[in-house]
Formats: C-alpha cells, sequence, structure tokens
C-alpha cells in the first residue's frame, strides 16, 4: 500500500513538473518560439478610422511592413469614436500583445491613452496625432512618430507664394482665402490652418480670411463647404486652402461646377499627396499638395517599436521622431507617382 503511494506521489510530481516546463508561461505571448521578426511577437494597431484616405495608406504600409518581419498584427478600427478605441486597447493589453502602435481618435484623450499603456507596461508609439512632450514624459517607453505638422503649412503657404503673383490674383495688394479646416481638435489642422497663412504673412504679403469652417477632413464636407463660399463670395476667393487632400479634391469639385479655373482665377492646395490629388496636380487642377508620407512614417514607427522590444527607453523631449514632408508642384509630381 506504501509502495503504491509512494508510486502515486512521484507520478503527480512528475506531471507537475512537466507542466510547468511546458505551459508554465500563460501571458498569452509566444515568449520567442515562433520565429520572426522578434521572435514572432504580438502587435496591435489601432487606427481611429479606416475609411480616411490618408490612414488607409498609412495602415497598409504598416501592416505590410510589420507582417514581412514576421510580426503577429492584428489592426483595428476605431470608427472616429474614443470609447470604443480605449476598449480596443485594453483588450489588446489583456491579449498581452508585445507591444502597441496607436493613433489615437482624440489627441485630447492622450492623458488616458498613456496612463493605461504605462500601467500594463507595454512599448507603444504613437502615431499622426501628437501628444504634448509633457504628457509623453509621463513613460518612457512611449515615442511619437509622424511629422511636423508647422512645416506642412508653411509649405503651403510658399506654394502660394511661388506663383507668379504670389496669390493675390486680382492685384488689390491681398491675399483674400478660405480656409477648411480638418478637426479643430487636432494638432495637424491647428498648426497646418496657422503656419499656412503664417508663410503668407512672414513674407510680407497682406491677408484676408473670408471664412474658416472645419470639414473634418472629409471630401463631402469640403465640397459644401467650398460650394457655399463660392455662392456667397464668388471671385473675392483667390486661395482655398486644405488641410488634407481629400477636402481639396472636395474642393475642386465645387471649384469646377462654379466655372472656376484652378491656376487661372483661383488657386488650390492641401496636404498628403494621395494618388488622387497627385492625378489633379498633374493635371493643373490643383496648385500643388504636400507629401504626408505614409510609407516613411510606417517604417519609422516600426524602426521605433522595434527600439523599444529592444529594451531602449526614451527620455523626456527626446520622444518624438519627425520625417519630413515635401513640398508637390506640377514640376516634380512624376517623382512621386506610380
Amino acid at each position: 500500500m506504501m509502495k503504491k503511494k509512494i508510486l502515486a506521489f512521484l507520478l503527480a510530481a512528475v506531471m507537475v513538473l512537466a507542466l510547468v516546463a511546458c505551459g508554465g508561461n500563460n501571458s498569452g505571448k509566444d515568449n520567442d518560439s515562433q520565429g520572426g521578426g522578434e521572435g514572432g511577437k504580438t502587435i496591435g494597431v489601432c487606427i481611429y478610422k479606416f475609411d480616411d484616405a490618408f490612414m488607409t495608406t498609412y495602415r497598409n504600409a504598416l501592416q505590410e511592413i510589420l507582417e514581412g518581419k514576421g510580426y503577429s498584427v492584428t489592426v483595428v478600427d476605431g470608427n472616429n469614436d474614443q470609447n470604443k478605441q480605449n476598449e480596443q486597447i485594453n483588450t489588446f493589453i489583456t491579449q498581452g500583445v508585445d507591444a502597441l502602435i496607436i493613433n489615437p481618435v482624440m489627441t485630447s484623450a492622450a492623458d488616458q491613452i498613456i496612463a493605461t499603456v504605462k500601467g500594463a507596461d507595454i512599448p507603444t508609439v504613437l502615431i499622426n496625432r501628437e501628444p504634448t512632450a509633457d504628457q509623453m514624459a509621463a513613460y518612457d517607453k512611449l515615442v511619437y512618430v509622424g511629422c511636423d505638422a508647422a512645416q506642412s503649412g508653411t509649405f503651403q503657404g510658399e506654394l502660394i507664394l511661388e506663383t507668379a503673383n504670389k496669390g493675390d490674383i486680382n492685384g488689390d495688394g491681398k491675399v483674400s482665402y478660405i480656409m477648411i479646416q480638418g478637426d479643430p481638435e487636432n494638432i495637424d489642422a491647428q498648426l497646418r490652418t496657422e503656419y499656412s497663412v503664417k508663410a503668407l504673412t512672414d513674407a510680407g504679403m497682406e491677408v484676408e480670411e473670408l471664412d474658416l469652417q472645419r470639414g473634418d477632413w472629409d471630401r463631402e464636407k469640403g465640397q459644401t463647404i467650398c460650394a457655399n463660399d463660392l455662392a456667397q463670395f464668388g471671385d473675392q476667393i483667390e486661395v482655398v486652402f486644405c488641410n488634407n487632400d481629400d477636402m481639396a479634391i472636395g474642393a475642386l469639385q465645387a471649384i469646377q461646377a462654379a466655372g472656376r479655373t484652378v491656376n487661372e482665377d483661383i488657386y488650390l492646395v492641401g496636404v498628403d499627396a494621395l494618388d488622387a490629388a497627385l492625378n489633379e496636380v498633374k493635371a493643373g487642377n490643383m496648385t500643388g499638395t504636400v507629401l504626408n508620407d505614409a510609407k516613411g512614417q510606417a517604417q519609422g514607427a516600426v524602426a521605433e517599436m522595434e527600439k523599444l522590444l529592444s529594451g531602449t527607453t526614451y527620455a523626456s523631449g527626446s520622444q518624438s521622431v519627425y520625417v519630413d514632408y515635401v513640398k508637390v508642384t506640377p514640376d516634380n509630381v512624376a517623382d512621386f507617382m506610380g
């Protein structure tokens, strides 16, 4: 009887040891067992909304790069709903992802997002919408990868200054414009709006703002705003500034419907260098756009994520990595097509 008890005990001990050896890690991570990028680590990607044209280009590039490196990637659509995105972040944390790449729905939610990922000790790259340096300083495994939105606004203004009459089509000594803004809560929208006009005034041009309306990055809203402004202000409008290309393409539809001709009696500029906008620049239907390098930013985001996964931490003030914008005109547009 005693021998049977001892044998049973020994068998139980062997089973426990086997379980510890084979299944002791129940965190939901692969623990480098699958090979591939960083040993098959899992990456959660949160995009503010899938039907944004620029972010579609960005997320496709991001997913292609990550999967090409062997990472297991899940990309989710926030549907422009911050509460939904918060739930998605928490789900990724529960699942035990190794790193997060987050395109916040709202910049104002940065504090909450940063506190959440810090509490879970998950390396995180924020993209496209930049928190303040003070907000990011709260967590040393956090980095932002994007572009300096002030630069894109400046380049828009320079595109107008580089026209033959510097935007003053009617010769009255001032540039009269309308501004179709993205989401005014977004820092990119704020800086593009400010610096596009600042480039003109810094060059000594007098300006007149006829209207400023939020178009929420949306093509149909861009068309509606521009159509209403053309009906109200007519030939007074010399320049149409749009915070992104989707709104600019909508504005172009309104301009053409009103019988106006871009680069003859009105100027039109956007940001992003979407394929559709590049086609319009080439055709002479847009004065220019500004390349928002989605692929370059995606490459930068993955590179910074890999640094974090390797143990790199960031000191306050060094947590933003920028990719330069590029002015796109009819002279160089072919370089960015195809």
